[in-house]
């Protein structure tokens, strides 16, 4: 196994510690640890099977751990419901998209952003000046949200027939919309073509870097993990394999072994 030393620099942005998840006598996830620091793109990689999802979906509180905890800035998340995720700054995307197939680009995107709104059913009824200010405010960042993301041009028309690629980045604009201070992606790259991957490589980075969203990545694409994460974790069944820099990661003989079959994958 790879060694990491998670003694030096600042705390954690968020710290899985321990975890571990069981379905009846099924071990999905045993004793699986690592934290993150603020500003990295973690790559979370492993076979079918590995753990992944399970993890993510502990992270957005879909499961419980049976074991061990999750912390974000130094916080326990475990207490938290999952709609309440995204006040705490976590976002995420889903494998098979999940996006409300009727409404426009722009609403799908609206939809991520309720989270920072503090308007009810009342004030919004009233239509109260500071509900107006918070409605504009509101339209504006949907807007640069879509900009950013070249969703512009077809804000206005219903996602469903539009690309696939085009569906993932709405979907990444809803994630967005709600401000996550950590982004979870989960297969972003399934069902894109070479070029897109490319693209999306590279949107990855101007995240992190123009807005500073730090990004936890699961995925399969071993060439845009390795070409973009700053650190990898990688699991096989259910427990951590190797953890460190993508070349360590890479060339760890077990990891080879597991999942990426050679140096070269």
């Amino acid at each position: 196994m790879t060694l990491v030393d998670s003694s030096q620099g600042p705390s954690p942005l968020l710290s899985v510690r321990d975890v571990s998840v069981t379905f009846g006598g099924i071990v999905a996830l045993n004793g699986v640890s690592f934290d993150m620091r603020q500003g990295h793109i973690l790559g979370l990689i492993g076979p079918n099977g590995a753990g992944k999802t399970t993890l993510f979906n502990c992270l957005s509180r879909l499961y419980q751990p049976s074991r061990g905890d999750i912390l974000m800035e130094g916080r326990s998340i475990l207490h938290q419901q999952p709609h309440r995720i995204p006040d705490i700054g976590i976002g995420r995307t889903f494998q098979n998209v999940a996006l409300f197939h009727n409404l426009s680009v722009f609403d799908n995107i609206r939809v991520g952003a309720h989270s920072r709104t503090s308007s009810d059913a009342i004030s919004d009824m009233l239509k109260l000046p500071w509900v107006r200010r918070e409605e504009k405010a509101l339209d504006e960042r949907v807007r640069d949200i879509a900009d950013y993301l070249d969703l512009t041009d077809v804000g206005d028309r219903p996602v469903a027939g539009l690309p696939f690629g085009t569906q993932k980045r709405v979907e990444l604009g809803r994630a967005l919309a709600a401000e996550p201070k950590i982004l979870l992606l989960d297969e972003p790259a399934g069902g894109l073509n070479h070029e897109e991957v490319y693209a999306l490589g590279d949107l990855i980075r101007r995240l992190r870097d123009q807005r500073g969203v730090s990004v936890l990545l699961v995925e399969h694409h071993m060439g845009l993990v390795m070409s973009i994460a700053d650190h990898v974790v990688a699991l096989n069944f259910g427990r951590k394999l190797a953890e460190g820099t993508p070349a360590a990661v890479q060339s760890d003989p077990d990891v080879i072994k597991a999942y990426l079959g050679s140096k070269e994958s």
